[in-house]
């Protein structure tokens, strides 16, 4: 409760994306001498140097991408998984991609530990999406661009959302939300952030 109601000082107040996070256990995404610190709203280490964000953060993208049990949705950075369990709570159907193959590795066994069935997690350059799925109907950035990837812009569903940071250094980092009109894109700048940046490539483990 305690959890819940850090959340909501933050912003977060959708009802379902909180009940989402109230049934994906954080500590089960983050593992070693960070685990006592599961619970604290804060970004922590994870493999491969990245992070899981902090829980308030995940709130609110998820939030603000307006997810429904109907929605096919693209993740960008599986990093931890712990974003994508609670996509999972909540769309139809998540497909997540990282550069790195051992956080996917890992990822996958905490889904299938967890009896998470409509994840489906794999290694690629997220840069360029996941064509043979498209379009989406929510696309979630987890790492920060210069600007919003055209190639996932061209992803998204007509009415589709994409939440995501841009910006051109770790410090100025603005979070934004894009929704697919029939003439274009409308923007929308949502608050402040920092996240690692989007790179082309797979990454080493």
């Amino acid at each position: 409760m305690q959890f819940l109601y850090a959340l909501r000082s933050k912003g977060v107040t959708d009802t379902a994306v909180l009940t989402a996070m109230e049934r994906v256990d954080r500590a089960s995404y983050v593992k070693g001498i960070f685990s006592d610190r599961a619970y604290e709203d804060m970004p922590l280490p994870i493999s491969c140097g990245q992070t899981i964000s902090q829980p308030s953060i995940v709130g609110i993208m998820t939030q603000a991408l307006k997810v429904t049990n109907r929605d096919k949705v693209l993740e960008i950075g599986t990093g931890s998984g712990y974003q994508a369990a609670i996509l999972a709570q909540l769309a139809r159907r998540v497909y997540t991609v990282d550069r790195y193959k051992r956080l996917v590795d890992e990822a996958r066994d905490i889904f299938a530990a967890h009896d998470i069935t409509n994840i489906t997690a794999f290694t690629a350059d997220g840069s360029h999406g996941y064509s043979e799925q498209a379009p989406f109907d929510k696309i979630l950035v987890t790492a920060a661009a210069e600007d919003p990837p055209g190639t996932l812009l061209a992803q998204l569903r007509v009415g589709g959302i994409m939440v995501l940071p841009v910006g051109q250094s770790d410090t100025v980092q603005s979070l934004i939300r894009v929704t697919r009109t029939e003439t274009g894109y409308d923007y929308e700048e949502l608050r402040s952030v920092r996240f690692v940046p989007l790179l082309e490539g797979l990454g080493a483990d």
